[in-house]
């Protein structure tokens, strides 16, 4: 059985598209990896064929976020599909986790607590949080004390009170009617979905209203 793989076949496979497959072969062929009139290449060169790309070439989904923080120089390819993506791999929530986790650097963020979602919604931050954050989830539908909503506010950088979830009001006053400065750090949102709750915390972090 030939554990020979298709060139053409390969490089769709790591995302490029028909248009940029031609500037693929010819960095592979300058590489003396493969040359013009092979249509073949060994499965075991497969590992030196992907960092020989991966050098000169960043295949990536096209959105600014993703080209300004992986790019690094390289050639842009854009990935086909957009799920090949080095950097997101096609996903709103990891490209959002991204935005905030540039942003939350730069800032000083680390410490944030969500407020609301569903019980999938915050198994879902907690997974992609990076290792940097510090993060306390609140369920919005259990009973929460004005001293414990206030121990929130001060340990907390940020808090995301997710107003188009499972969230009641009873809890949501207690951070949404906080003393100034404490409001500060206070972000409400009313659209649900795990990346536009990031993306609400990265407009914050952006906006005339953040302090530090």
């Amino acid at each position: 059985m030939s554990t020979d793989l298709d060139i053409a076949e390969l490089l769709g496979s790591l995302g490029f598209g028909e248009g940029d497959r031609a500037r693929a072969r010819e960095h592979l062929e300058a590489l003396g990896l493969t040359h013009a009139k092979k249509r073949r290449i060994s499965a075991a060169k497969r590992p030196v064929v992907e960092a020989a790309l991966g050098q000169r070439f960043a295949v990536l989904c096209g959105a600014e976020l993703c080209t300004r923080a992986a790019a690094r120089g390289r050639e842009l390819v854009v990935a086909q599909p957009r799920i090949l993506c080095e950097h997101c791999g096609g996903s709103d929530n990891r490209k959002a986790f991204r935005r905030l986790q540039h942003l939350a650097e730069a800032h000083g963020v680390s410490r944030l607590v969500v407020v609301g979602g569903s019980p999938a919604a915050r198994e879902e931050l907690r997974a992609g949080a990076p290792e940097a954050w510090s993060l306390r989830l609140v369920d919005g539908t259990a009973r929460r004390t004005a001293r414990e909503a206030q121990v929130d506010l001060v340990w907390a950088h940020l808090v995301l009170v997710w107003g188009a979830s499972e969230l009641d009001h009873k809890v949501s006053n207690l951070y949404t009617e906080a003393p100034l400065p404490l409001r500060r750090r206070v972000v409400q949102l009313a659209r649900g979905g795990v990346a536009a709750l990031l993306h609400a915390a990265c407009d914050h972090l952006e906006g005339p209203s953040w302090r530090g």
